[in-house]
């Protein structure tokens, strides 16, 4: 009866066997399609962020042109013609205070506009052309800074929005889930888990992108201050010594 019994269930098992393995191409069938079933675009999956999605988007799309703007313009100011100042003073020690100021009007970078502030007030007191060019140069620098304060809020709001995104997005799960009752389904929670979700990654994706966009122009004026400054020392200098 044991040999009976171990046979019928040998008999059993190679059935199952052989069962499984004829529904095995089956199975492996319809899981190499399902990808191409849940396959989501990015237009798609920012769509089920919600509303949340558009101001993110929106600052983001500020955030790009702000840094695009800022950058090239940084840059542009940073390229000092290192001859500059030589020519003035050759100019200067010469004589030819005209000659001097044509030259730095003729050069569109704020090193040439605040040395021309200064040559403009040669032969006044030393501490006011020393004023008049700090003026300059804070103008200057007040025109480079503008828009930093818009790439700030930009790292800061972006991450706000999109934890804002994942309480609401949670609010409208849980309040799905209430009035399903018994017949909860995890498919009635998709939509707010997906909004929580994507506005948090949406959010600190601008967020991060837009903080460090921000460093990176900060200190890109920070170079561009020293140079003025330098400029401004030389020049001083140059006054300074006996004609």
């Amino acid at each position: 009866m044991n040999k009976y019994k171990t046979k019928e269930k040998t008999e059993k098992l190679m059935l199952k066997l052989l069962l499984i393995q004829t529904d095995l191409p089956k199975e492996m069938g319809a899981m190499a399609a399902q990808p191409d079933g849940i396959s989501m675009s990015f237009i798609d999956l920012a769509i089920k962020g919600g509303p949340v999605m558009i101001p993110i988007l929106l600052l983001s799309i500020v955030g790009i042109y702000v840094f695009v703007d800022r950058y090239f313009a940084i840059k542009k100011a940073g390229k000092f013609d290192t001859g500059l100042l030589e020519k003035v003073k050759i100019y200067i020690t010469g004589g030819k205070i005209e000659s001097a100021l044509a030259l730095c009007k003729s050069t569109d970078n704020p090193a040439s506009r605040m040395l021309a502030k200064g040559i403009s007030r040669i032969g006044r007191p030393l501490t006011d052309v020393n004023a008049a060019i700090e003026n300059v140069g804070n103008l200057e620098i007040s025109k480079l800074e503008k828009g930093l304060p818009v790439l700030a809020s930009v790292a800061g709001g972006a991450p706000m929005l999109g934890f804002l995104g994942t309480v609401t997005g949670m609010v409208q799960a849980f309040y799905d889930m209430a009035n399903a009752g018994n017949n909860i389904d995890i498919t009635l929670l998709s939509a707010g888990i997906y909004q929580a979700m994507v506005t948090t990654v949406a959010g600190l994706i601008v967020g991060i992108t837009a903080y460090f966009a921000y460093n990176i122009l900060v200190t890109n004026v920070e170079s561009v201050v020293f140079k003025l400054e330098l400029t401004t020392t030389e020049f001083m200098d140059l006054l300074n010594e006996p004609i």
